[in-house]
């Protein structure tokens, strides 16, 4: 098949151009030229065709979508580490153009293909809202409640897929975190109490892959999450995370307390289609330590001053220190959260 994918060299799209390869498929990616996504494109020689374009641009949408048998739309301006350089709810109206009107386009050129292509959209937990108290899984079935511009745009999207003229499928993605050194602000943003699944990046790209060639996800909403076993409250994430890079657990302090779009997922049907979770936790934990590998000994020679540098990036932090009546109260609060993590927590 010829499969195209937007936002090829991003988190996601790296393991399903992986994936689609090992089976033999023939990749189009389309992508922002930018000098990380080249040096993306150049570790796969000519294994793929790129071209590189706009999602603003119908022009560079019609030449990416011509001829391609099925289209897996991953672009997306998200709220943190987008690959544009800002996020989601610090530029509404770049993350709509690119979203919403990025995705209007494609659909259009999709259509306007004598031999349509089949689409799969990403979407995400998050467009569930503040739903973490609820007592069971989120499932395909539920009500969305957008809280965002990010989660707005996806809910204006689905809506636009579902309306369009082509056989789709939603993919609804856990929590798929980067195999990267580099923390994500969003982290201080999620209550730790809060529940929270976790799946692979490379469990998508194999659920993506299997996808664009199966014959029974067409006109379906999946959620794709790690399972039961990917199931965590988001205190023991963080924890082993951050213990991983040698940054050891931040105080609590450092978190927010605010409702925040997670929460677990059923992920029943979506695995007896696909077949595809097959990494846990652990495994994602033992990549970043094996990513770091000596330099986790200088963050640990340096783990006082790092940690200083990781709190600076926490808001909640800085306010709770600011609100501290007495300043010496204050500056041994700071430095025995500089030089002592929490304690690793125990599971309910």
């Amino acid at each position: 098949m010829n499969i195209l994918i937007t936002g090829a060299f991003g988190n996601v799209g790296n393991s399903v151009v992986g994936e689609l390869l090992k089976q033999g498929q023939r990749v189009r990616c389309f992508d922002l030229s930018t000098p990380a996504n080249r040096r993306a494109a150049a570790r796969y020689g000519e294994r793929i065709e790129v071209i590189w374009g706009d999602l603003r641009r119908p022009a560079d949408v019609e030449q990416a979508v011509a001829g391609q048998d099925v289209v897996i739309h991953l672009a997306f301006i998200i709220p943190r580490l987008s690959t544009t350089g800002v996020g989601s709810e610090e530029r509404p109206d770049l993350a709509r153009a690119v979203n919403v009107g990025g995705t209007r386009n494609l659909l259009q050129a999709m259509q306007a293909q004598a031999r349509r292509p089949r689409l799969i959209f990403s979407s995400s937990m998050a467009i569930y809202g503040h739903s973490q108290r609820l007592p069971t899984c989120r499932t395909a079935d539920d009500a969305v409640c957008p809280i965002d511009h990010y989660t707005q745009h996806k809910a204006e999207c689905e809506e636009m897929v579902r309306a369009s003229a082509l056989e789709w499928m939603i993919a609804r993605f856990a929590a798929v975190l980067p195999i990267s050194l580099r923390l994500d602000p969003g982290l201080f943003d999620v209550p730790l109490d809060s529940p929270i699944e976790f799946v692979h990046t490379r469990d998508v790209g194999r659920a993506l892959a299997g996808a664009a060639g199966s014959s029974e996800v067409w006109g379906k909403t999946l959620l794709i999450g790690g399972g039961p076993r990917c199931q965590f409250y988001f205190r023991e994430i963080a924890t082993r995370l951050l213990d991983a890079m040698g940054v050891g657990m931040l105080p609590d302090e450092a978190f927010s307390t605010e409702p925040y779009h997670t929460h677990w997922l059923d992920t029943t049907e979506s695995q007896r289609l696909l077949r595809y979770q097959e990494h846990t936790f652990e495994d994602y934990v033992q990549e970043i330590r094996a990513r770091l590998g000596l330099r986790r000994l200088l963050v640990l020679s340096l783990r006082p001053w790092v940690r200083m540098a990781v709190l600076r990036q926490s808001p909640y932090y800085r306010r709770r220190l600011q609100s501290e009546p007495k300043r010496w109260a204050a500056l041994g609060r700071l430095l025995k959260n500089w030089f002592m993590p929490a304690p690793y927590p125990i599971r309910p």
